[in-house]
């Protein structure tokens, strides 16, 4: 698919994966719809980026508004061509520890957003895609979503997010055999550790630890490395119904 001339829709466009994937679409020449809840960074990087993107403030939890920016997008730019799943929160608790059992109310609410607001956004914007005329091969557009390494390795007190992430995973490959006769991709990218806002905060002797369990190349992933593999998802028709690990060869640790 033609990357230059998409309009893809992007969850937690406003910082971190969601930032860099926006900001890689425009200066590729395509149009972007950033979905966020964070208005202020929202609005400062719509204005930046010009009439190419469009803001729109949506919890990907909610149908109504997940609906709503979708058509917008639609009337804007005339159609939707992809939608990037980025939008998730983290938060870490031992199943049972000194502070009693996990919190069930934050368990619920990291695989509310992480999965279930996943899910929310790819069957909205499938049927937004599948309004588009086919290209020469048959494919009307691409989903692309966001699970993480620890999907498979989760570290302790990473049950909820493993969980989340997880299922982000486990619903790849039967979301993309649904969606094939429409002639939409589904393809999921599990990143390892990443320079983004949820380890921003971290102390630097923290973030050099974690750059020390990575093989290669021993450092943070950085943001535009998992934009750039969002565009050769879009532009390489044969990845479909797939988990890319983009990790340095990084296998987590218990703790």
């Amino acid at each position: 698919m033609d990357f230059k001339n998409s309009v893809v829709a992007v969850t937690g466009g406003a910082s971190g994966l969601g930032e860099a994937t926006v900001k890689s679409i425009v200066a590729h020449g395509g149009k972007a719809l950033m979905m966020d809840v964070n208005d202020e960074k929202g609005t400062q990087l719509a204005e930046a980026l010009g009439d190419q993107v469009l803001y729109v403030n949506t919890n990907v939890v909610e149908e109504a508004d997940v609906r709503s920016a979708l058509d917008q997008a639609v009337e804007k730019f005339g159609k939707i061509t992809a939608a990037v799943n980025c939008a998730g929160i983290g938060g870490s608790q031992k199943t049972y520890g000194k502070n009693g059992p996990f919190d069930l109310v934050l368990f619920t609410k990291i695989i509310q957003v992480n999965l279930i607001g996943t899910f929310n956004v790819i069957r909205l914007a499938a049927a937004k895609i599948s309004e588009n005329e086919p290209n020469e091969q048959g494919e009307r557009g691409v989903i692309v979503n966001t699970a993480s390494a620890a999907a498979f390795e989760g570290q302790m007190g990473q049950a909820a997010y493993s969980a989340s992430k997880g299922g982000v995973v486990g619903m790849t490959l039967p979301i993309a055999r649904d969606l094939s006769s429409l002639g939409i991709r589904v393809v999921t990218i599990a990143p390892g550790l990443f320079e983004t806002p949820m380890l921003g905060r971290a102390p630097e002797h923290v973030k050099q630890a974690l750059s020390a369990m990575v093989p290669f190349p021993q450092r943070l992933g950085q943001p535009n490395e998992f934009a750039h593999l969002v565009q050769s998802i879009i532009e390489n028709p044969m990845l479909n119904g797939e988990v890319i690990r983009l990790d340095g060869a990084l296998r987590m640790q218990p703790k």
